[in-house]
């Protein structure tokens, strides 16, 4: 739809988004539910992705056996994603504001520090691979491309759902033509013995890779429901989750397992961007700088929708400390801020990347292993879809300002984890006596989920499910007057 539509405009000034954390009325939404599969699928189309991919055979493991942790780790995680997606048409919320009802009007602050702490956090490790291969193909400063692919990320970021739909739709095109030819040239190299050997199993670098996989694509579930949120309402969960699933699990796949394919090719001699440049140079001499060049758009894209998360999650933030009238200004102040924190820490972080990046997305995976069980326990078992979403903007209303279930809930199914962590900086006792082995996931997600289900047999669904109906008409007329939801009353 065109920025400039009579339905589009109510939600826009000169071409810009307006709509940050309030709802988005029914008039206003748009957009086909099929453009969740490559806005996800070119969110993983990209070098950090590929990154992910090779952490078990840095650590020992072999080829055959780090492409099945890939391909199990991206399964397992995209499920609780995609689930989130579909919370946004029903909603037309963005992600992190639905974290109310269950951890409480200030309670939530709880979770969207750790949040904004992961849109921080990738951007980082997405500028400085960013900055490095536009340094090795084009030249110049790596630190001044880290500072122009900030900057074009921003302005992405800025005009916002529509204009982020766009770019990615178009990537995908380019990138299923230069990564497929990629990917041939790759499955033509020579691999060191015992690469496919299924003989050759070891469980700590197989978990470690499981692990950060099923890591990166929970983390999506943060924002998720972002780039979903303006879709029709008569959109099924079904196919919001088909679409995203797919589209984010087959990029994840792909990208990764073309990581874990050049770090066994290069060996020790591997480094994302030269080994990606050399093998794209099998091909013809001066592709693999073109398949450089083409991942850093794919990186600038993705780093575009953390600074747009990220924006939304630091209103969310402030907004229960104090209110927040959602404007477009309050967009622009959020973005760029978000831009600053990223930018700042990116020229200047050491070296060490991708243990760095590991570590941070292990840390990832414990902090919303809990959190995404508590949401989608709520979304689909409790409440069923159900919420009053005016009153999540009443700071004195029905879901209250500490949520004790949600909160308790987290920090045990956090707590429970503890003992099977295993990074660079920590390892549980019981991590250790598997030999480093970390299944903290299959523990944090069912204690949080379960805890959650027995704590909320107290709420009366059926009570707030009225308040909803009956705010539901009034709510839709202050949407669309930009009144704030709880003006409803």
């Amino acid at each position: 739809m065109s920025v400039d539509s009579p339905t589009a405009a109510s939600g826009r000034i000169a071409g810009v988004e307006v709509r940050s954390i309030d709802y988005v009325p029914l008039n206003e939404r748009h957009g086909k539910v099929w453009s969740q599969g490559p806005l996800w699928f070119m969110s993983n189309a990209q070098i950090a992705t590929l990154a992910v991919g090779t952490f078990s055979v840095t650590g020992g493991g072999n080829l055959i056996w780090s492409l099945i942790a890939i391909i199990a780790g991206a399964l397992t995680g995209t499920f609780f994603m995609a689930f989130h997606s579909a919370q946004g048409p029903q909603l037309g919320l963005p992600q992190m504001i639905q974290s109310r009802p269950q951890f409480g009007y200030v309670g939530a602050l709880l979770v969207w520090a750790f949040a904004y702490l992961q849109y921080a956090g990738f951007n980082i490790f997405n500028t400085i691979l960013a900055g490095d291969a536009l340094h090795t193909t084009v030249h110049g400063s790596a630190k001044m491309w880290i500072v122009v692919a900030t900057l074009l990320a921003a302005v992405i970021a800025l005009v916002g759902y529509d204009l982020i739909h766009g770019v990615e739709r178009w990537l995908t095109l380019g990138f299923l033509i230069i990564f497929g030819v990629l990917t041939i040239a790759v499955l033509t190299l020579h691999y060191p013995a015992r690469s496919f050997d299924l003989g050759d199993f070891h469980w700590t670098p197989f978990l470690i890779q499981f692990g950060a996989v099923a890591g990166y694509q929970i983390s999506w579930a943060i924002y998720v429901s972002d780039y979903s949120r303006y879709l029709p309402p008569d959109v099924t969960v079904r196919r919001t989750f088909f679409w995203t699933y797919w589209g984010s699990a087959l990029g994840a796949i792909w990208l990764m397992c073309l990581g874990a394919a050049l770090a066994a090719w290069a060996g020790s001699r591997f480094d994302t961007i030269a080994s990606l440049e050399a093998a794209g140079n099998h091909v013809f001499s001066g592709f693999g700088a073109i398949v450089l060049i083409f991942s850093t758009l794919g990186l600038i894209s993705v780093t575009a929708l953390n600074m747009y998360g990220g924006s939304l999650t630091l209103i969310s933030a402030i907004d229960s400390i104090t209110k927040v009238r959602p404007t477009a200004a309050v967009r622009i102040a959020t973005i760029v801020f978000t831009a600053v924190l990223s930018v700042v820490p990116a020229l200047l972080i050491g070296e060490n990347f991708l243990v760095n990046f590991e570590d941070f997305l292990l840390l990832v995976l414990y902090l919303f292993v809990p959190w995404t069980a508590v949401n989608l326990v709520d979304y689909y078992i409790v409440r069923r879809g159900h919420y009053a979403i005016a009153e999540i903007f009443n700071p004195r209303g029905i879901y209250g300002r500490w949520g004790w279930r949600g909160i308790t809930a987290y920090l045990v199914g956090f707590a429970a984890m503890l003992p099977f962590l295993s990074t660079s900086k920590y390892t549980g006792f019981v991590a250790k006596a598997l030999g480093g082995a970390d299944i903290s996931l299959f523990i944090g997600l069912p204690v949080a989920g379960i805890l959650y289900y027995l704590f909320a047999r107290s709420i009366d669904v059926e009570a707030e499910t009225r308040v909803a109906e009956a705010e539901a008409k009034e709510l839709e007329r202050a949407a669309m007057q930009h009144q704030r939801p709880e003006d409803v009353r």
